[in-house]
């Protein structure tokens, strides 16, 4: 028997990976790449990773693929502006609408079983049944791209992110919207809710963590600072602590309130993170960048880390390596700190601080004008 790894290796491509996705049930992740293609691949620590299926059905580069939640479905969305369901069990495209959207979607929520949210490059959202050919719901309440989505337990609120600098709340069952915050200096990137659906973070184009109470649209509550770059993506790994994709290349692990960065989980060298997605048990963290690369990092520790409020958060010129296989393939590791330091408090800034300042002269890639 081959010999368990930490994480499964990378999945390399032959073009850059635009969005991807873990099966809710299975050891398999679909990506969708700038050349349109859709590939299902199976991960593992103890075996190779293998393409199990390719899908050549859009035109143009897949923005969006999303499992549904019980993984019989993948959903894909293209700036061909058409929205395809694919059965995982056959591989067959079982529903198409070719011209989902006016303007290219940019962004895509799974709701449940049957509905799926859609937001495009022009500020429209659609909600969809996927049991239907047209869109159940139609609303354009911002100017520029949704960015992202997030909706509460009770699938009522759905809350979207705009690069207008704006975060919208819509009552998908009354199909209206219920309040517009007020205008931001800076696009609103990416979404995440923690602290039992209390708290809603929204990451920015300059790098600050925004804080919302849920139902108060608003204002912001809080922010925090300290990324370099734009904050493209997040996902919350617990209740406490969100992972970051930033145009820098870095996935940073961030607790909040007490608001710390606690380190580096991997990072793909100067490419920008595209997008990051947990996987069904929560072990492991993917992401995807220009390096045309999907990689795969060990979040077990990362999801424990605590945060010590009688310390003061120490200032550092790099961020702290979290987990062993990023480590080795860490672009800091030869500033690494000795693996034995792992328990101490985690570098990163005070609750309203700046962390790595060193890092603003990455080089700073612009993203693919066929995205």
């Amino acid at each position: 028997m081959a010999e368990e790894r930490e994480a499964p290796k990378e999945i390399k491509f032959a073009d850059l990976v635009v969005d991807l996705s873990f099966h809710p049930q299975k050891d398999v992740l679909a990506a969708g790449l700038i050349d349109g293609e859709v590939k299902i691949c199976s991960y593992s620590t103890t075996e190779e990773n293998h393409e199990l299926m390719t899908f050549t059905h859009h035109k143009k580069a897949c923005r969006c693929v999303k499992f549904s939640p019980s993984g019989d479905q993948l959903i894909t969305t293209s700036k061909d502006k058409s929205l395809h369901v694919i059965d995982t069990s056959t591989g067959a495209v079982v529903r198409s609408v070719q011209k989902a959207h006016d303007s290219p979607p940019y962004s895509m929520l799974v709701i449940d079983e049957n509905q799926v949210a859609t937001g495009d490059d022009d500020g429209t959202i659609k909600l969809w049944d996927r049991r239907q050919d047209k869109a159940i719901m139609e609303l354009k309440e911002c100017e520029e791209f949704i960015s992202d989505m997030v909706i509460d337990d009770q699938r009522k609120i759905l809350v979207a992110s705009s690069g207008e600098g704006t975060l919208t709340a819509f009552h998908i069952k009354k199909k209206k919207m219920e309040l517009q915050s007020e205008l931001f200096e800076s696009e609103m990137l990416s979404l995440a809710v923690v602290k039992g659906g209390s708290k809603l973070l929204c990451g920015d184009g300059e790098g600050v963590l925004n804080f919302f109470n849920w139902g108060q649209w608003g204002n912001i509550s809080d922010r925090f600072p300290g990324h370099p770059m734009s904050i493209d993506c997040m996902v919350a790994i617990s209740d406490d602590i969100v992972c970051t994709g930033s145009m820098d290349g870095i996935v940073r692990a961030v607790h909040i309130l007490p608001n710390r960065f606690l380190g580096s989980v991997g990072q793909h060298d100067e490419f920008p993170v595209e997008n990051l997605s947990l996987s069904r048990d929560g072990t492991f963290l993917a992401s995807c960048s220009h390096d045309q690369k999907i990689k795969f990092w060990n979040i077990t520790d990362v999801k424990d880390e605590k945060v010590d409020i009688s310390k003061k958060a120490k200032k550092s010129n790099k961020p702290k390596t979290l987990n062993k296989a990023a480590q080795k393939n860490d672009f800091f590791a030869d500033l690494a700190e000795p693996s034995s330091s792992s328990a101490a408090p985690s570098a990163g800034t005070e609750d309203s601080g700046v962390e790595d300042s060193d890092l603003d002269d990455d080089e700073d890639d612009d993203d693919d004008d066929d995205e």
